[in-house]
């Protein structure tokens, strides 16, 4: 018997959520074979079996959570028999209990109203029955996607309440979505039990002032988005990062006609394939780690990790909030690598298929929002690195040029870094000469 136990897939994954089941009780498993979709704080992402049997029992049903390390399932040697009470899956257990909890507490509401001087659910009426939903009779689950399972779970909608419009009446994202839009994602307020005024609520006390959340609540004109998983996580380490690294910040205006023409010039080479600014920058910040091992490091509390290696992530904005997948030894690839595995793991990032190992091991991060025309900006340091490069938009202004004002190309760079782990000259060292490789971009690829 072999216990399955829930991996850890990321750097900061702490618990993880099962998505969805791929193998019921009494399936046989073969190595490879994909067990689980498990839900971390990043992604979906499948997990392998590693060992073959057969699927002895489900010990976290679909939507639970499990800490690292903490039994899943258990897988028996080929050719056992499941017994018959492992084959219950978590989630039908859970249902049955919750049946009995209601079963139970559901005299007692009756038995408290004192107009009703004989309960006797036995002797009268039937309950009626709950009314199926959309044509979904209560407690069959229907289809759905693993995505859509998550996102139902993190906006709160009952899948039991949809309609589904995929294959076979799946539920697919697009459901999900609808759903919210339409209000879904607002929970019925509980009903709260009348309760006997007391004698001081009649005095005349001036009412405490109501918190500014609660009066947006009852306003019409806005909308509650309940967070979901990956917006809670990124809220939470951002926030850490923010509080615990004492952050400074270093900026450059860099001069990027060259890096333009340069630019084109490679594209021009390259036919069809495409580099971008951000490759170049990526592998400009990349060699100038090289050079400064000094900005490639982590601080602990009882040590500073100096890395051997150099891991550029890219910050890539998707639906449900900032993915970072990361460029391993960026300083060993070219620019035109670089370029094709950014934009693998984009849409990776933005399917959310990103592995664990894809998202990992990062020791500098560059985050450009360029693209949407902002000048500079200062960005969070995603830890445990100890910087991150942030890239602003590439501008049209006036320069001075041997003496003559001319038409030039700006691009401005700030350095957020981990006080505790550089100081200003060392990461003032490592700008200037991202700054130098940026002017003069045949030093890139030199």
């Amino acid at each position: 018997m072999t216990e399955i136990l829930m991996p850890r897939l990321s750097d900061t994954m702490e618990e993880g959520v099962i998505s969805s089941w791929q193998k019921k009780p009494g399936d046989p498993v073969a190595v490879g074979d994909v067990l689980v979709d498990i839900e971390t704080d990043k992604a979906v992402m499948e997990y392998e079996a590693y060992e073959a049997g057969v699927l002895g029992e489900i010990l976290v049903g679909e939507g639970e959570t499990a800490a690292i390390g903490a039994p899943i399932a258990i897988v028996l040697p080929a050719g056992s028999e499941v017994p018959a009470q492992a084959a219950a899956r978590p989630e039908e257990q859970s249902a049955g209990q919750a049946k009995e909890e209601v079963a139970v507490a559901a005299p007692a509401p009756a038995a408290s109203a004192p107009s009703d001087p004989a309960p006797a659910p036995a002797s009268g009426p039937a309950a009626p029955a709950p009314a199926p939903l959309n044509g979904t009779p209560r407690g069959t689950r229907p289809p759905s996607s693993p995505l859509a399972r998550r996102l139902a779970r993190d906006h709160g909608i009952d899948l039991a309440t949809l309609t589904g419009t995929g294959p076979g009446g799946r539920i697919v994202r697009a459901d999900i979505e609808a759903a919210v839009r339409a209000g879904g994602a607002a929970a019925p307020p509980q009903a709260q039990p009348a309760q006997p005024q007391p004698a001081q609520a009649a005095e005349p006390k001036a009412a405490p002032a109501a918190p500014a959340q609660a009066a947006g609540v009852d306003d019409a004109d806005v909308e509650r988005v309940p967070l979901n998983r990956f917006r809670k996580v990124a809220a939470r380490r951002l926030t850490e990062s923010k509080r615990n690294a004492p952050h400074f910040y270093l900026t450059r205006e860099v001069d990027a006609e060259e890096l333009l023409a340069f630019r084109a010039t490679l594209n021009k080479a390259l036919d069809p394939a495409k580099v971008s600014v951000n490759d170049l920058i990526v592998k400009a910040c990349a060699t100038a780690l090289r050079e400064h091992p000094a900005v490639n490091v982590s601080f602990t509390e009882d040590e500073l990790l100096v890395h051997k290696r150099v891991n550029v992530g890219v910050a890539v904005a998707v639906e449900d909030g900032l993915l970072v997948p990361v460029i391993r030894d960026a300083d060993r690839k070219s620019v035109s690598q670089i370029g094709a595995e950014t934009r693998e793991l984009a849409g990776k990032a933005r399917a959310g298929r990103l592995s664990a190992q894809e998202m990992s091991g990062g020791t500098f991060s560059v985050s450009n929002l360029g693209m949407y025309g902002i000048a500079s900006f200062s960005a969070v340091i995603n830890p445990p690195e100890a910087a991150i490069l942030a890239v602003g938009a590439v501008r049209d202004e006036p320069v001075v040029r041997d003496g003559q004002v001319v038409p030039g190309k700006r691009l401005s760079v700030t350095l957020s870094v981990d006080h505790r782990a550089c100081d200003g000259a060392t990461g003032a060292a490592f700008l200037a000469r991202l700054a130098e490789l940026l002017e003069r971009p045949l030093l890139i690829v030199a």
